[in-house]
């Protein structure tokens, strides 16, 4: 029977297993150091489209939320205006303006005979200006003006009780505002 003996310090020749795990071990370590530029542009790529899907839906979006925004501010107005001349028990007015997209509060304290820009906050007489419409790019169709009785009841200086807010991209929405004071949105 034959013996191998080994001497200390003589290297051993290496195995083919032992070079192809070597070899894996560094290709590892190659495809691991970072992304190739064929990936790079796909990623690229991905989120260009991406972008250019998000922002037409982004801005429309926007445009929505001004067109909203600024009919609840006319409809909060219209209705503000009303629960103040009961309140307060006399004539109140609003005038919605569309040049320049405001609307402006009026009362009538008794005894005048005219509206005036004054509001009356607790007991102190205040003058009032135009208050613009939230909601940038939007405009009026035309300048309506409503008077609220003390009781309530509203009318209507030209006859017809209702206007429309509009965004130059085509939304739109109508305000009518009834005898008794009840504020309605509809969309074309």
């Amino acid at each position: 029977m034959r013996r191998i003996v080994r001497f200390p310090g003589k290297r051993r020749e290496p195995r083919v297993e032992d070079l192809g795990k070597e070899a894996g071990l560094i290709v590892r370590q190659r495809s691991s150091t970072g992304f190739s530029l064929i990936e790079l542009l796909v990623v690229i790529a991905i989120g260009l489209v991406l972008t250019g899907m998000a922002i037409p839906m982004t801005l429309n979006a926007v445009r929505s939320y001004q067109l909203t925004a600024a009919t609840s501010a006319a409809t909060g107005a219209i209705q503000t205006t009303r629960y103040q001349a009961i309140m307060h028990g006399y004539s109140y007015e609003i005038t919605f303006t569309p040049g320049s997209n405001t609307y402006q509060v009026f009362s009538m304290i008794p005894p005048a005979n005219t509206y005036t820009a004054y509001a009356t906050v607790g007991t102190t007489t205040l003058p009032t200006s135009p208050i613009p419409l939230s909601g940038s790019n939007v405009s009026i169709s035309r300048t309506v003006t409503f008077q609220f009785a003390a009781g309530g009841t509203v009318t209507e200086t030209t006859g017809t009780p209702y206007f429309w807010i509009t965004n130059p991209w085509g939304g739109s929405n109508k305000i009518t505002v009834s005898g008794v004071g009840n504020v309605s949105v509809s969309s074309p």
